[in-house]
C-alpha cells in the first residue's frame, strides 16, 4: 500500500464569510499543493474540505499521515465522534444535528477507503507545511476578493 502524508488546513475572513483551503499531497518526496475557495462558508467547512479534497485525489486505497491544524476536523475522527452522529442519524448527544454533514458524508467515505491516521499539528507556529497550506488557503480566498 502507498504511504501519502496530507497536509491540510483552511481559511475564512469572517465566519461565515469568503473562504479558502490549502492541502499538499506528498508521496515519494513529490509534492502536489491545491487550493480553492467559496464565497459564502465557514472556517470548519474549509477545514474539512481541505482534508476531503487531498484524500480524493488518490486513485487508490493508500496509507495515509493526514495533518491538521483542526481540532474540530482531528478530535470529531480521532475521538470517533463522527462516527457516533451518523451511526445517530447525525445528531450530538445532546440530541441537536450535528454541523457539516455533506462534508463528513464525504470524510467517512475516504476514511472507509483509506488507512488514515490523523495527526493535530498547533497552527500558526512554524511548521512549514501548516504555514504553506495556509498561505494557499489565504491566497485562495484573498482572490475571490479582487
Amino acid at each position: 500500500m502507498k504511504e501519502v502524508t496530507i497536509y491540510s488546513d483552511g481559511a475564512c475572513s469572517g465566519n461565515p464569510g469568503p473562504g479558502g483551503w490549502g492541502t499538499i499531497l506528498v508521496y515519494q518526496g513529490i509534492e502536489k499543493e491545491m487550493s480553492a475557495a467559496e464565497p459564502d462558508t465557514t472556517n470548519n467547512r474549509m477545514e474539512l474540505l481541505a482534508a476531503i479534497m487531498g484524500l480524493e485525489q488518490l486513485k487508490e486505497p493508500c496509507k495515509v499521515t493526514l495533518i491538521s491544524d483542526s481540532k474540530y476536523l482531528c478530535e470529531s475522527i480521532n475521538q470517533g465522534w463522527v462516527f457516533g452522529w451518523e451511526q445517530n442519524g447525525w445528531r450530538k448527544k445532546d440530541k441537536k444535528p450535528a454541523l457539516n454533514v455533506d462534508l463528513w458524508e464525504r470524510m467517512l467515505k475516504q476514511l472507509r477507503r483509506h488507512q488514515v491516521t490523523v495527526e493535530w499539528v498547533k497552527g500558526h507556529q512554524g511548521h512549514p507545511y501548516n504555514e504553506r497550506c495556509d498561505r494557499l488557503a489565504v491566497a485562495a480566498y484573498m482572490a475571490l476578493k479582487n
